[in-house]
C-alpha cells in the first residue's frame, strides 16, 4: 500500500503532461488555411452516336486498314461480281464472294462502291478509293506520233480530245523584221 500514493502521482503527472501538451499545441499552431472546393464538372451526356449501334444500325469507326479497295466488277445480281484487293502492299488479286483475303478474312459483300469483309465475325467497309482528277485515267501528254502518222496519238485509250483552235494572226500593221520580197 506504501507504492499506491506514488503511483497515482506518477498517473496524475502524466495526465498533466498530456493536456498541457495538448493546450500548448493548440494555442499555438498556425491558422488554417483555406481549402477551395473543385469546381464541379459537368458530365456530358452519352453521345446519340453511341447509341447507333443498338438497334441493328451500322456504327462508323475510323480504323486503320491494310486492306485497299483497287477496284470493282459489280455484277446487276450480285453473283458474278469481283472485288480487287491489296492486302499489305501485296499485289492486287480479284476475288469473288465468299472468297477468304487472309486468314480468317472473307468477302461478305460487293457494291459498286465498297465492299464488306468479314474479319472474325466483325464487318468491315472498305471504300473504294476516289481518284485525284477528273482525266486520272488518261496521261497528261500525248505519246508521240507513230510512224510519222498525223493524230496517231490522238485516240489514247478511245478517248478524243477537243480539236486545237487555230493559230490567232496578228492584225496589226506593224512587222518586227524586214518586208519579204519575192
Amino acid at each position: 500500500m506504501k507504492r499506491l500514493p506514488l503511483f497515482c502521482t506518477v498517473l496524475a503527472l502524466a495526465a498533466l503532461s498530456a493536456s498541457l501538451a495538448y493546450w500548448a499545441l493548440q494555442w499555438f499552431k498556425p491558422p488554417q488555411r483555406t481549402i477551395a472546393a473543385p469546381p464541379a464538372q459537368v458530365a456530358a451526356g452519352p453521345a446519340p452516336e453511341a447509341a447507333r449501334g443498338l438497334f441493328g444500325g451500322q456504327v462508323a469507326l475510323a480504323t486503320v486498314s491494310n486492306y485497299q479497295l483497287k477496284g470493282v466488277v459489280a455484277a446487276a445480281d450480285g453473283r458474278g461480281s469481283a472485288a480487287i484487293l491489296a492486302v499489305d502492299g501485296k499485289p492486287a488479286e480479284a476475288l469473288a464472294v465468299g472468297r477468304e483475303v487472309a486468314p480468317g478474312v472473307v468477302v461478305k459483300e460487293i457494291h459498286a462502291k465498297h465492299v464488306l469483309l468479314s474479319e472474325g465475325g466483325v464487318i468491315k467497309r472498305i471504300e473504294l478509293a476516289s481518284d485525284g482528277g477528273a482525266g486520272a485515267g488518261v496521261p497528261a501528254s500525248p505519246l508521240p506520233a507513230q510512224g510519222g502518222q498525223p493524230g496517231a496519238a490522238d485516240n489514247v485509250g478511245g478517248v478524243n480530245p477537243p480539236p486545237s483552235p487555230p493559230p490567232r494572226m496578228s492584225a496589226s500593221p506593224t512587222t518586227l523584221g524586214p518586208p519579204d520580197r519575192q
